[in-house]
């Protein structure tokens, strides 16, 4: 392998004036900028105190991590599978600045960004954009680990491939706005990625599996993060023109797309969310709505439940959408759980519907005011008919419930939040599941 060198910096490029170079650091600047189309960056937030790995939680592989000097020691465990050290928190929008050092060439390792893990994948196997870290010319371009590859597809250039300095420390950067993935190494810049398949999760040091008992190391230090306006993290679910990620079970007529919203009305049908966003498996989160009734409407919006070919769906919540129908409880309410009596919102009108679940509590708001805050006891017991209305994992469903009743649905938008236990990928497929190997 050919050794990698160092590039001559512009301000020592003695021929070129002053003044030019000043101005083309100032441009440079300009472009790279996070703040020049999203407004002012949050504080920066230090994710390694250096001291302890308070914040962080390891998951999959048993690589051993741990703290010295003032950084973050990765080593490789044999028989391992790739090992991540995750922040508890997740990430939606941000700039993420680090420092890494390899002190063995033939390691290959990077940072995970909007990563998850969750059982119905792959066993909880970590999946999500990485920002490769190695000695063989792709530092700094994005793989999407345990999923497709990688997604810089031009990974040419020589100043690119030559960014990385073997045995030396490196700085990177990372800005993540929106769809956009951008990277720099030694302030060269490398990757320039659009994707929309994730839009938060949390950030990790990878330690990649390797055959035999290497013991070799990786390195990180001066982890620091912001937030780029409200952090971002939504992904829309609904694409205002057609039902795919949808299926509608018993009566599919009753599901109709009309002037960029989902209309139920007919007979009974529910219509489940099956895409691809979280592999439709959604724990903890943050789900708005933009609902608007017709008169003496009745529907509703399932979360945690499942596809079921009919009937009422048997698992999962149910938040009430109904203003004016005959029964009695009203938009918001946690049906047959904690309801709510008053209207909040009046018929033919668009307001917001929010459903938030984290841990064991449940909170529903309609424009911004709180109607529900619940709290599930531990081992709560419902009665026969509503066994299944506890709290899980699963997907989101939308109630037709009549022909007498109206409603629709639109801006359906879903911000996932960080799940408190690791899945460690079991000790039967270990052996199997040893990394990527296309990098």
């Amino acid at each position: 392998m050919q050794e990698t060198r160092s590039l001559p910096r512009l301000g020592r490029r003695s021929l070129a004036p002053l003044w030019l170079a000043s101005l083309l650091v100032v441009a440079a600047a300009a472009v790279i900028s996070p703040a020049q189309d999203s407004g002012a960056a949050a504080p920066w937030v230090e994710l390694f105190d250096g001291k302890t790995l308070d914040g962080w939680t390891q998951w999959n592989g048993t690589a051993d991590y741990r703290v010295e000097g003032d950084m973050i020691v990765g080593t490789t465990a044999k028989g391992s599978p790739n090992s991540f050290l995750a922040t508890k928190r997740f990430f939606g929008d941000f700039e993420l600045e680090f420092e890494t050092k390899l002190f063995d060439d033939g390691l290959n390792s990077g940072v995970q960004i909007r990563s998850h893990s969750y059982p119905s994948y792959r066993d909880g196997r970590v999946h999500g954009y990485q920002v490769e870290i190695a000695t063989n010319g792709n530092a700094g371009f994005i793989y999407d680990e345990a999923r497709r590859g990688w997604l810089s597809k031009e990974r040419e250039g020589e100043e690119k491939r030559a960014a990385f300095e073997r045995g030396a420390w490196n700085r990177y950067r990372v800005v993540c706005q929106g769809s956009s993935i951008r990277t720099w190494i030694n302030d060269i810049a490398i990757a320039d990625v659009t994707d929309s398949m994730v839009a938060n999760g949390f950030i990790a040091l990878q330690v990649h599996s390797v055959d035999g008992d290497q013991k070799w190391r990786v390195a990180w230090r001066k982890i620091r993060i912001r937030e780029i306006g409200d952090g971002g993290g939504w992904t829309s679910l609904f694409d205002g023109r057609s039902l795919a990620g949808w299926k509608v079970n018993e009566n599919p007529d009753s599901v109709r797309v009309v002037d960029g919203a989902m209309v139920v009305k007919g007979p009974r049908a529910h219509v489940f969310y099956g895409g691809p966003v979280y592999s439709h498996s959604f724990k903890n989160f943050d789900f708005i709505a933009q609902v608007k009734t017709r008169p003496q409407a009745n529907s509703g919006i399932y979360f945690h439940t499942e596809f079921q070919k009919s009937g009422w769906p048997a698992r999962g919540y149910e938040c009430q959408v109904n203003n004016t129908q005959s029964d009695w409880r009203r938009t918001g309410g946690l049906y047959a759980v904690q309801d709510v009596r008053e209207a909040p919102a009046p018929d033919d009108a668009w307001f917001e519907l929010r459903i938030k679940v984290r841990g064991k509590r449940i909170t529903t708001s309609v424009n911004d005011k709180v109607l529900v805050d619940y709290v599930e006891p531990d081992d709560v017991e419902r009665p026969r008919d509503m066994a299944g209305r506890v709290l899980s994992r699963g997907t989101f469903a939308l109630q037709c419930h009549d022909p007498g009743s109206e409603v629709h649905y639109k801006d359906l938008r879903v911000k996932v939040l960080a799940e408190d236990t690791p899945a460690p990928v079991p000790v039967e497929k270990q052996a199997t599941d040893k990394g990527d190997k296309d990098k």
